[in-house]
């Protein structure tokens, strides 16, 4: 049998696509060779960015066998996992944190695999894995890291990676769970009268000030609405953060090529016929992810319409059983978003906080646990 050989590429244009979704084969849509192509291309992934593409690739001869991508990043922007206090404790003792390996989708906090095998080779998953993994710490040699990351890994992969002794760190995310419902009503029937009443009187002011909405998938996405769009999503960061936002508008103008029918663009739109807000969401066949939000002006309540109430009815209509509507947001439980643990992995190198940096993800994860089950009891279905 022909040995396995590894080879790390600075950008993803240096691999097929239908060589990558040989091994990344689900509709996951934040790995699709196009969706980290457009990161690339558009100049919102790259080494000036701080996000220095460095992906993993295993072959049996000419014949891709498993895949990592990864990531050399001088700084920890765009991660939605934080460290910062754990770059600030390096600094403080005159160490470098900086740079790290991350193995993510930039900008993206959304679950999903982290490596990819090939059907072919699958009964040889372990070893293969144990090979991404043996590269990964090549890097960190080659480059001096500190760390190496893997975020929002599936439960499976994380599961195998711990197994690998990559610590496993927990954050909190809350998602929509469809439990067969067969229109809105269902869904809201089985919450508490006064939870039901609100999300009504919420959905009703909406109604009321005359806005209606429109989905656009795929090239129904003018080169327009991409535009508009991008104003709103600039403003948002303005307002929230101080900045345009990570991404810009080449990179949202090549999703209708790259992703078709996966990404979906959600108008809100006034009685004039305006188009007063957007929302950006991305599907698979079992998920939908809600990820950016923008509005001309300020309307009560029409974000919690445009960035859940609409997508629960999607996923309702398009049978999708998990509405990801993005990090964070306490305010989604009474809503109907329960408490989801999160896993990400750590190798940490050999370094003075280790051990702290162990214990505090240890404390984390407990903290983490019995948030979820105080947070349960946020939520507002009623006790069958």
């Amino acid at each position: 049998m022909t040995e396995y050989s590894a080879k790390v590429i600075t950008s993803i244009d240096d691999i097929l696509p239908e060589q990558w979704h040989v091994v990344f084969n689900s509709d996951y849509p934040f790995y699709r060779h196009q969706f980290l192509q457009a990161l690339e291309q558009s100049g919102c992934v790259s080494a000036e960015k701080g996000w220095q593409p460095l992906h993993v690739l295993i072959y049996q001869g000419s014949e891709l066998a498993a895949a990592m991508p990864c990531y050399l990043k001088s700084h920890s922007y765009g991660e939605y996992i934080f460290d910062w206090n754990w770059a600030d404790a390096y600094q403080r003792h005159g160490l470098d944190y900086y740079p790290k390996l991350v193995s993510a989708v930039p900008f993206t906090p959304a679950t999903g695999p982290r490596f990819g095998i090939s059907p072919k080779f699958s009964s040889q998953t372990n070893k293969l894995l144990a090979l991404l993994v043996s590269v990964i710490k090549q890097l960190q040699s080659t480059y001096k890291t500190s760390n190496w990351q893997c975020l929002f890994a599936e439960q499976e992969q994380n599961l195998a990676l711990a197994k690998l002794e990559a610590t496993t760190r927990t954050e909190v995310q809350y998602h929509w769970q469809n439990k067969d419902y067969q229109c809105f009503a269902d869904f809201i029937a089985k919450l508490t009268s006064r939870k039901r009443k609100a999300i009504n009187k919420e959905r009703n002011a909406v109604i009321k000030s005359g806005i209606s909405f429109n989905w656009l998938k795929g090239d129904e996405i003018t080169p327009s609405a991409w535009q508009q769009f991008y104003q709103y999503y600039k403003n948002t960061y303005l307002k929230r953060s101080g900045h345009d936002g990570y991404l810009n508008y080449d990179f949202f103008s090549r999703l209708s090529l790259a992703l078709g029918q996966q990404v979906l663009l959600l108008q809100a739109i006034n009685e004039q016929g305006d188009v007063i807000a957007c929302a950006l969401f991305f599907r698979s066949s079992s998920h939908l992810y809600g990820r950016y939000w923008g509005a001309s002006e300020e309307f009560e309540f029409l974000h919690f319409e445009t960035c859940y109430y609409q997508g629960i009815e999607f996923c309702i209509s398009e049978n999708i059983q998990c509405f990801d509507a993005g990090a964070q947001g306490e305010h989604k439980l009474k809503r109907g978003f329960e408490p989801k643990l999160t896993l990400s992995n750590y190798l940490l190198n050999e370094g003075p906080f280790n051990e702290a940096i162990e214990s505090y993800i240890a404390q984390e994860k407990h903290h983490h646990l019995e948030y979820i089950e105080q947070a349960k009891r946020q939520l507002p279905f009623k006790n069958d």
